[in-house]
């Protein structure tokens, strides 16, 4: 018999199967995205918008050749940055001008090489330019949140088939992170803990969704999961912010980082996958409002596999269905 499992943070039920599918039995393959001559490979530098932010070798110069990791904004963004926000009533409705930052961080100067594929210290640039434009985009008090999100493949939402990452920074805080806000309010209110770090200590206790524990850091599957194979990875030292992760916490990440998604890769055979950082709004706009968070939340990272198109029940109900239970999944990562 399958059973329901309600996530604590959110509140949604999800279905895991009671026979869980191993990694060969579901359909992975992965569209390839045709994107030639691709413009964010070195050497094209000329052909994008003018970096914002980049991590390059000594010596060489903005939107030249000789950088490991480069920020650019987004050739189609969705947000602009220059105006007012303009909030207005039309009706019983509110509206506010598209304003915001959307940029692409470019993960690997090789077309065909992922940063894991070049190794934790590539990972940790790519890190590092996460952390810096947040840092920088937070000033600004128009926004209330900076959202980092990879995707990788077609399935998975990507427009190149170059390695990047997308940032967008919005005047709101979206409704899944809010919901993680409001949840994690009510569980500190309620029991004088973070949620997020009990969830650790839940994950270490139990071991059987656990895969892989370093001096700083846990990754495991979650017990409610969206996806299957999805899996998250958490700071064990309790911080709202993932700017504010300390250098020792930024190499450990990398380390994690790169294994666990090149293991995903080789399991998986290459699927389009998400990941998403999970962070602290901007607490500059309101201050008071969030003077709670750095009790109450715990910044991750959540990596999803996107195996299977999303059914109209997902998408219709937010009622996800797990054909691998996280259970299974976690020893599948632990024997790759």
């Amino acid at each position: 018999m399958h059973e329901l499992r309600k996530d604590p943070l959110l509140g949604r039920w999800v279905a895991v199967f009671s026979n869980s599918l191993p990694p060969d039995a579901l359909n992975v393959s992965s569209e390839s995205i045709e994107n030639e001559p691709c413009i964010l490979c070195s050497g094209k530098e000329a052909e994008t918008p003018p970096e914002v932010a980049a991590i390059r070798a000594e010596g060489t110069a903005p939107d030249t050749a000789g950088w490991w990791t480069r920020a650019i904004p987004n050739i189609k963004p969705i947000l602009e940055t220059e105006g007012e926000l303009g909030r207005k009533g039309i009706g019983m409705y509110d509206r506010m001008n598209s304003i915001g930052v959307n940029e692409l961080i470019i993960e690997s100067p090789e077309h065909d090489k992922n940063p894991e594929d070049l190794g934790a210290e590539q990972f940790r640039r790519v890190l590092e330019l996460y952390k810096m434009r947040i840092t920088e985009i937070e000033k600004d008090a128009r926004i209330r949140y900076v959202l980092i999100c990879k995707s990788s493949g077609r399935l998975a939402g990507a427009t190149y088939s170059h390695p990047h990452s997308e940032l967008i920074a919005t005047p709101v805080i979206p409704r899944l992170i809010k919901g993680e806000l409001d949840g994690a309010k009510q569980y500190y209110a309620y029991k004088e803990r973070c949620i997020f770090c009990d969830i650790i200590e839940e994950e270490l206790r139990m071991a059987s969704r656990l895969i892989t524990e370093t001096e700083n850091f846990v990754a495991f599957c979650p017990y409610a999961p969206k996806f299957p194979f999805e899996f998250w990875v958490m700071p064990k030292r309790h911080g709202c912010a993932f700017e504010e992760a300390s250098p020792e916490e930024m190499e450990d990440l990398s380390q994690v980082m790169t294994s666990l998604i090149k293991k995903m890769r080789v399991m998986l055979k290459e699927p389009a996958y998400n990941y998403v950082i999970h962070t602290a709004p901007n607490r500059i706009p309101r201050r008071n409002h969030w003077h709670t968070l750095g009790d109450d939340f715990h910044w991750h990272i959540e990596v999803a596999p996107r195996l299977m198109r999303e059914s109209g029940i997902q998408w219709g109900a937010g009622f996800y269905i797990l054909t691998t239970s996280p259970e299974d999944a976690a020893k599948y990562y632990k024997e790759a």
